[in-house]
C-alpha cells in the first residue's frame, strides 16, 4: 500500500475547495470571483434539456457572461455536490463529483430541479492556483414544475427587495 504524502493531500484539498467555490459563487451571483476559477480557454458542457439541448460554452469571458445574462436576481440557485473521487497527475487532475441542484425562475414563474454526475479536468497554473479547465454533466434526472401549480408557494427568505421590508425580489415575482 502507497502512503500518501502531505502535498497530495493539500491538492485534493485545494481542488475540493475550487470546485466548492465555483458552486457558491453561481448561487451568490459572484462573477468576479467566478471569472477566477476557470482557466481563460475553460469549457462547460451542461447536460440540461431547459432549453431544448445541453448548453456548450468555450472561454471563462463567455462562461461568465453566460451567467451574467441569465441568472439574473430574480433566479434563485442552490448547487450541492458531494462525494468527490479526484484523480491528480502532476499540473492536471480529473474529478467526478455527484450533485444536485434547484433553480428557481420567478420571471418564468418554474422551478427546476435536478441531479447529475460532474465530470472536470483542472489545472494548476503558472501561479500555484488549480483552476476548472472543463466542467460539464449529464442529468440523472430533470424536473420542471410550474410555480401555477403551487398556489400557496412563498419566498420566506431570499435576496431583500427594500431595507427593512423582509420582502424578497422573488416574492414579489411569485406573487
Amino acid at each position: 500500500m502507497d502512503l500518501v504524502t502531505l502535498e497530495e493531500i493539500v491538492t485534493l484539498e485545494e481542488i475540493r475547495q475550487l470546485k466548492y467555490r465555483y458552486l457558491r459563487y453561481v448561487d451568490q451571483k459572484l462573477w468576479d470571483e467566478l471569472a477566477d476559477v476557470f482557466t481563460a480557454d475553460a469549457t462547460v458542457d451542461y447536460g440540461t434539456r431547459v432549453y431544448g439541448k445541453p448548453l456548450k460554452i468555450t472561454g471563462a469571458g463567455d462562461i461568465i457572461a453566460y451567467f451574467r445574462a441569465k441568472l439574473g436576481p430574480d433566479v434563485i440557485t442552490v448547487h450541492a455536490a458531494g462525494q468527490p473521487e479526484i484523480t491528480v497527475d502532476g499540473e492536471t487532475a480529473t474529478g467526478t463529483w455527484r450533485f444536485e441542484d434547484t433553480v428557481i425562475a420567478t420571471e418564468h414563474r418554474v422551478v427546476v430541479t435536478g441531479a447529475a454526475f460532474y465530470e472536470d479536468r483542472y489545472e494548476r497554473g503558472a501561479d500555484g492556483k488549480w483552476r476548472i479547465a472543463h466542467t460539464g454533466y449529464v442529468r440523472t434526472y430533470e424536473a420542471m414544475l410550474s410555480l401555477d401549480d403551487l398556489p400557496s408557494f412563498r419566498l420566506t427568505a431570499g435576496p431583500s427587495s427594500a431595507a427593512g421590508t423582509g420582502a424578497s425580489v422573488a416574492d414579489a415575482t411569485v406573487r
